[in-house]
Order: structure tokens, then C-alpha cells, then sequence
């Protein structure tokens, strides 16, 4: 399951013969282990049907790739625009010319939209995914297995119990920073404006609450019993209220209150202070949920959030995220 870090496992009963002994193509990476720019592209590499070969060296000061005769050196921007061309699906990049019309907002828009923009992408398909994932353990109703890297019915449910509680951990997270940060600022600007995004915000927690609750007595229960069956199916009908009230909530912000923050008119030292302190609100999110978070995003999507968090974060945690994705 993922948006991202290349295409999706298949069972052994789904791999063919002749595919045990296909393998992807391999690039070679070289570059200074704990730079930047070689994290970076190890990372865009993750999204990449292909092998990773990582050669740590010194001697190079940009990181390099060999990929059959080729052999690309330069910035991070160059080698990604390089494995585009040679990889085009998934995307590393998105077209210029639709990145700013596809949210509606020009270039003078303060970082942090575009932050929690992302934000709202990556929730909302890990919302998605719970209510499928939720869907198949109805349709199954406990009483045959789903993909084998599940185990059994228990241990499926202890499974899909930690993804929600990672997911509300960066529902939570995210609703803290808007509302200590973002909402701090339009308010300075027209006191009342956020009142109904806080009261919605305030109106999600029991219902989240109370579906972590939910996961943890159907962990407990009989799978396949007449009341394991009618669990699932109120958690699933939970779940899916929980996904159109997120979606609607979201959409809500990104088309009435995200365009105000325009007319805050911060300066630029202004909006990196405010981008810093609303990703210093969000810990887990950027340290150890940070794969969980980024597998929510498209490519070039994921690339963008984290090039903003790269520069405009301080180094020691850049380096932790890029730790937990690409080792």
C-alpha cells in the first residue's frame, strides 16, 4: 500500500515464474554518505521502479549516478530531472505550469499553505485506505485471510489498529499546529475567523477517540463471530463519516481560510519563523512517523514537502527524517 517507494509487493502466489528471475535495473549512487543532496536522491530513488546500488565517497563532492553508459554528476535538481527522463512513471517533478493552478494560490503565497496543503493530501489518503482496508475485513468478515503478510484475522486487526493510531497521531499534530499557529495569525487579522475550523476540529476528537476504542474490542473478539461481523461493519460506517467529514473539513480551509493567510502579507523571515514553528509542533509527524506520512504523497508531491522541510529545518532533524526513509 503506498503512493510511493516504488510498485507494490506481490504475493508469492501471485509471481509468475518468469518474474522470479526478472529483476529491476540497477543505478549506482555515489556521494558523501551524510550529505543532503545524497540523501535526497537515494530518496527520489525509493519512488523508482529500480535497484539501488549506494556507493559512499568522499571523493565526490555532488552525488553521482551511473545508470548503464550514462553517468549524471551535478545538483539534486539535475539528477532528479535525469531520472525522470529515464523512469517517467511515477513523476519526481510536477509540470510548472500546473503545480500553483491546480490549489488556486500564485507564487506570494506564505510557505506554510503549502505545507499544510500537503498535509491534507497525505491525510486523506491514509483515510482512504483505512476505509478499504476496512471494506475488505467486512467483505471477509473474519472468516478467510486477506494478504498473507497480514497473518491471521488477530493479528490483521492489531495491524490496522497501529496504522489508525499513526494516522490520528498526525490528524492531531496537524490540527495543533493550525490551530497554536495558523490560526493565531488570521485571528490577529479578523478575530472570529477560524471559530468554525476550531469547533470542527473540537467535534473530530470523540469520534477518532472512540474508533481507536472500537479497533481495540474487535481485537479481542471471536473473528467470524455474528458480532465480530456487526463490529466491523459499525467501524467501517465510522470510519467513512470520519473520511467525508476530514475531506469536507479540509476543502473548507483550502478554499476559505488558507488564501487569507495572502493577506497577512508576512515577510519572508516572517513566513520560515512561522514555517518553523508549525513543523516544530508536528515531532512525530517529522521524526518517527515521517515514512508513514510521506507514503501518503505522490512523488512529486513527497518531494516538494520535503525540500520545504529540508530547508527550513534544522540539520540534526533533516538528517533523522532522511535516516528513517532510506535506511
Amino acid at each position: 500500500m503506498g503512493n510511493c517507494f516504488g510498485t507494490a509487493k506481490k504475493s508469492a502466489a501471485e509471481i509468475a515464474p518468469s518474474e522470479l528471475i526478472k529483476s529491476p535495473p540497477a543505478i549506482k549512487l555515489y556521494g558523501p554518505p551524510n550529505s543532503f543532496a545524497t540523501s535526497q536522491i537515494r530518496l527520489a530513488i525509493l519512488y523508482k521502479p529500480v535497484a539501488l546500488q549506494f556507493v559512499p565517497s568522499e571523493a565526490n563532492e555532488n552525488p553521482t549516478i551511473i545508470y548503464k553508459s550514462d553517468v549524471v554528476s551535478g545538483s539534486v535538481e539535475e539528477i532528479l530531472r535525469y531520472l525522470d527522463s529515464k523512469f517517467p512513471d511515477p513523476p519526481l517533478t510536477a509540470p510548472d505550469n500546473t503545480t500553483n493552478s491546480a490549489w488556486g494560490w500564485c507564487g506570494t503565497t506564505p510557505l506554510v499553505v503549502w505545507v499544510v496543503v500537503l498535509q491534507h493530501r497525505s491525510m486523506n489518503w491514509h483515510l482512504e485506505r483505512m476505509v478499504k482496508w476496512a471494506e475488505d475485513m467486512v467483505a471477509r468478515g473474519g472468516n478467510a485471510r486477506g494478504d498473507p503478510s497480514m497473518g491471521s484475522p488477530r493479528m490483521e486487526v492489531k495491524k490496522f489498529g497501529k496504522s489508525y493510531s499513526q494516522l490520528q497521531q498526525v490528524m492531531l499534530e496537524h490540527a495543533q499546529m493550525e490551530e497554536k499557529i495558523l490560526f493565531q495569525i488570521l485571528e490577529s487579522a479578523d478575530r472570529g475567523l477560524c471559530k468554525t475550523a476550531n469547533e470542527e476540529h473540537a467535534r473530530e476528537l470523540p469520534m477518532m477517540n472512540g474508533i481507536k476504542e472500537e479497533i481495540k474490542t474487535i481485537g479481542v473478539m471471536n473473528p467470524g463471530s455474528p458480532d465480530y461481523q456487526e463490529a466491523l461493519t459499525n467501524l467501517l460506517s465510522r470510519l467513512k463519516k470520519l473520511k467525508e467529514n476530514c475531506k469536507h473539513h479540509f476543502e473548507k480551509e483550502e478554499k476559505e481560510l488558507l488564501p487569507l493567510m495572502e493577506a497577512t502579507e508576512l515577510n519572508k523571515p516572517q513566513q520560515e519563523k512561522v514555517l518553523q514553528q508549525s513543523l516544530d509542533v508536528m515531532r512525530d509527524t517529522h521524526s518517527h512517523l515521517f515514512r508513514f506520512f510521506m507514503e501518503g504523497l505522490r512523488p512529486h508531491d513527497g518531494m516538494q514537502y520535503f525540500d520545504l522541510v529540508k530547508r527550513y529545518c534544522d540539520n540534526v532533524r533533516v538528517s533523522l527524517m532522511l535516516h528513517m526513509m532510506v535506511d
